[in-house]
């Protein structure tokens, strides 16, 4: 525990009513979370004011109230601040001992490929008898324990007391996504990165940030606002470029990787088939062979981009590339579900344009006799993406279920009619229950076809109406296949 004045020593206030000699237990954001001897942030977001939750703060134990109102008479201290989310960041890197400091801490952030590449150099650190922790999208990860992850980037408090459990497990290396949603709103901020990971840029999040341009400008912040020991940047994204003359510029030790010429580690010769990926590595150390089991190009920029982390952490290629075949991918990215059908079922997370394409143009790439591809999009979301993706998905399949998502407080059928906006052929169904179009798709599946099944990825839920309503593409692929393997046996 610490006093409530040492948690605010050197931070600028408005002003404090009320004594700061005061023992805080915790930090939070949530009044639900309030125990006797908290500080409570009353954040402003925008669907919810944290200053509406004061009284019950107050009445859970809240011993003192860090807002941007004016402050009004309570019978607990009041800190009037000019921003709630710096406020919080600052006192929660106080409150669990600045633990970034005690870690090598890489952050790794882009549109599409974060959860891949941490846990491609989670495992590689882990395979080197490294002692290694995970915060992402999927779980978080301290040495052998497993915590679900809701956010890929947690709040501020959050964050920094899963940096402080690192620290007392001994952790030695720590990696973490690092959301655009996180950066802009300070989650991170205070926080001792030593490296900075750029995967891509592409379409995503413009319902938040306005436009691709403020949406770079939130991911710019890792590589421009701290104080990076080295980065690594994808050199064949316009974006990733923009972030390399900034580094060059700030004196930042930068690692690239790309199909391009110069980049530091560059993938020649690439094959892709469904049995996995190989390519000659050009590096500093010469050409090597890299064969994975991973599948797909999108795949071949996450093996460079671990690689790449994992030489900018110190270690040379001869120790990085004999690991590379062992390498399993994250759930829900390009998973396979096999229950001895004779085609092809993927699942993966591509719920973006470029991240769908990619996907596609790869699976066009194997020797299916059909593309049949099962998606949707997210409600109260970028709605701009919904009719590329609808392009993008019937113009690279030859049939597509157009089906929820997570539809969250969206009318799933409205979601649908945008997604429509952008097809001009009749290659598809809509069938708006999800589980119901995943039997229908597979009902419909003959052999050597390849099924993908786009979106949800490792998530095990929908959320509808404000509930997460439990539902796994992976279980209902696996269900609607055994029905189907049924159905043929009886029929024999």
């Amino acid at each position: 525990m610490m006093k409530l004045g040492e948690l605010l020593e050197h931070y600028q206030v408005k002003q404090i009513k009320g004594t700061t000699d005061i023992e805080v237990t915790a930090l939070t954001e949530d009044s639900r979370q309030v125990r006797p001897g908290s500080v409570f942030f009353a954040i402003k977001g925008e669907a919810m004011d944290g200053n509406r939750f004061v009284p019950d703060a107050i009445h859970a134990g809240a011993v003192a109230v860090v807002t941007e109102n004016e402050p009004i008479e309570q019978n607990v201290t009041i800190i009037q601040v000019d921003e709630v989310l710096d406020a919080l960041s600052y006192m929660a890197d106080r409150f669990y001992g600045h633990p970034s400091g005690r870690l090598s801490l890489t952050g790794i952030t882009g549109t599409n490929g974060k959860t891949t590449t941490a846990f491609l150099i989670y495992q590689m650190l882990c395979m080197l008898g490294k002692k290694t922790g995970l915060i992402g999208t999927i779980r978080y990860l301290i040495g052998e324990r497993t915590y679900p992850a809701r956010l890929t980037t947690p709040s501020a408090s959050e964050f920094q007391r899963l940096l402080s459990e690192m620290v007392k497990e001994e952790v030695e290396f720590a990696i973490s996504e690092v959301s655009s949603h996180a950066l802009s709103q300070k989650r991170v901020d205070y926080t001792e990165f030593q490296l900075g990971v750029f995967t891509n840029l592409s379409h995503d999040h413009l319902d938040y940030h306005g436009n691709i341009e403020n949406y770079y400008s939130a991911k710019e912040r890792l590589f421009n606002e701290f104080d990076l020991k080295g980065a690594v940047i994808n050199l064949d994204d316009p974006y990733g470029k923009r972030l390399f003359e900034l580094c060059r510029t700030k004196g930042i030790d930068v690692i690239t990787y790309g199909l391009s010429e110069g980049a530091t580690l560059q993938a020649k010769e690439i094959d892709v088939t469904e049995r996995g990926t190989s390519f000659v590595l050009q590096c500093d150390e010469g050409l090597h062979g890299v064969k994975s089991s991973l599948l797909g190009i999108a795949n071949v920029y996450n093996l460079l981009s671990a690689m790449a982390t994992m030489k900018a952490l110190g270690f040379g290629i001869d120790r990085i590339l004999p690991l590379v075949h062992s390498l399993k991918p994250a759930e829900g990215r390009m998973e396979m579900v096999d229950e001895g059908q004779p085609f092809t079922v993927l699942v993966d997370y591509a719920h973006t344009p470029d991240a769908l394409k990619k996907l596609l143009e790869t699976v066009r790439g194997f020797s299916a006799k059909r593309v049949i591809t099962l998606f949707g999009c997210g409600g109260n979301r970028d709605r701009e993406k919904r009719a590329l993706m609808g392009g993008i998905a019937t113009e690279l399949s030859d049939f597509v279920f157009i089906t929820s998502d997570n539809p969250r407080y969206e009318e799933p059928e409205r979601i649908i009619e945008d997604i429509l906006g952008g097809v001009s052929s009749d290659n598809y169904e809509v069938v708006v229950d999800r589980a119901e179009a995943i039997k229908r798709a597979v009902s419909i599946c003959e052999e050597d076809d390849v099924l993908v099944v786009a979106g949800k990825g490792h998530e095990d839920y929908q959320e509808i109406k404000g509930k997460r309503i439990p539902f796994d593409d992976r279980e209902q692929i696996r269900r609607a296949l055994r029905e189907r393997a049924e159905r043929v046996a009886s029929d024999a």
